[in-house]
């Protein structure tokens, strides 16, 4: 199959075919080409003048015979639909728990088809729940565990999904938190689960330190095993209810992080305790369409204002919708 495509020496290959999938022009219908010295990258369409300049020199733009892609199967060729799972590691983990067991079964058998890296499928029997805001689980199919490894940002994080929380979803939010910190940078973590914000800021840049608090003793079990798995350093696990560690860190933290969206405000003024004059606190919470973020500032300005302090917010935003009408938001506030 004839293609326009980019000819491009192999050492710059990788950049340039993400490059390609930014720009959204990356033809995954055939496979690469490739000969000893250069990849064939095919193309859906011409690059326009604009989007060339962010190539980089040393390519060209000729024609090449491409062989066609095999398609591999997906769960919905054998469902007739797509059906609502996130995977964590190596289990898929369905999002309807009130799917009859018929239905879930038949899920579940898909994916393990068609996903060769899932293991195991899980079934949520309920919401988060309790103190330590885990689930319980039913195992649909596979290997009856519902512990695994997952991969994110050149991270593992080792987690049991029936002891302790962690969502894949906040990927993209882990990695936003990471561009707010600096090189010798104090860090709180005040409900850090198994690790994903503190061991990505840990290995990612060079802090002062990353306090790691989780009052859940599981949670803190496999944290401390990631940090291990993850040659963290300069990272501190703790046991413990946030509020009493704050007191412990008062005035050292240049960035606070409460990643707790339906109870972070019973935190704030452990928050702004723990803040040094001119630190952030990266607060989250669940908040409806029509008060997404002033009802939230206004605990945070409370809570500042409690001890004499004031705030400026940097940013508000949307990470993501929680249910109709509600959303899960995360504000920039620095305390003064």
């Amino acid at each position: 199959m004839r293609r326009q495509c980019i000819k491009v020496p192999k050492k710059k290959g990788e950049p340039v075919r993400r490059i390609l999938l930014e720009l959204e022009i990356l033809d995954n219908s055939v496979k690469i080409g490739a000969d000893q010295a250069f990849l064939y990258l095919p193309l859906t369409r011409e690059p326009a003048p604009d989007e060339l300049q962010s190539i980089p020199e040393g390519i060209e733009l000729i024609e090449f015979d491409f062989e066609p892609q095999k398609k591999k199967p997906v769960p919905e060729d054998l469902l007739g639909f797509n059906p609502a799972y996130e995977v964590i590691g190596d289990i898929a983990l369905l999002e309807d728990s009130e799917l009859d067991n018929k239905k879930a079964s038949r899920i579940a058998d898909a994916l393990l088809r068609t996903l060769p890296n899932i293991k195991t499928v899980l079934k949520p029997l309920t919401p988060v729940i309790g103190e330590f805001r885990v689930k319980e689980f039913e195992v649909v199919a596979g290997e009856t565990r519902t512990e695994t490894v997952h991969r994110e940002y050149s991270c593992r994080y080792k987690v049991d999904l029936a002891r302790a929380y962690f969502t894949p979803r906040l990927s993209t939010e882990r990695s936003r938190i990471l561009s707010w910190v600096k090189e010798g940078d104090t860090v709180v973590d005040m409900f850090a689960g198994v690790g994903p914000y503190s061991i990505l800021i840990a290995k990612s840049k060079k802090p002062l330190k990353v306090l790691a608090i989780d009052k859940n003793p599981e949670a803190v079990r496999y944290l401390r095993e990631n940090i291990i798995l993850n040659s963290a350093k300069n990272i501190k696990a703790i046991e413990g209810d946030a509020r009493e560690e704050a007191k412990k860190f008062a005035g050292t933290a240049d960035h606070v992080i409460m990643n707790l969206p339906h109870n972070a405000f019973e935190f704030l003024d452990s928050a702004v305790l723990l803040t040094k004059p001119g630190g952030i606190i990266h607060y989250y919470g669940i908040t409806p369409e029509d008060n997404l973020f002033e009802s939230s500032i206004e605990l945070i300005r409370t809570a500042a204002e409690k001890t004499g302090r004031k705030i400026e917010i940097l940013e508000k935003r949307v990470v993501r919708s929680y249910a109709p009408h509600q959303y899960n938001i995360c504000i920039e506030a620095r305390v003064i």
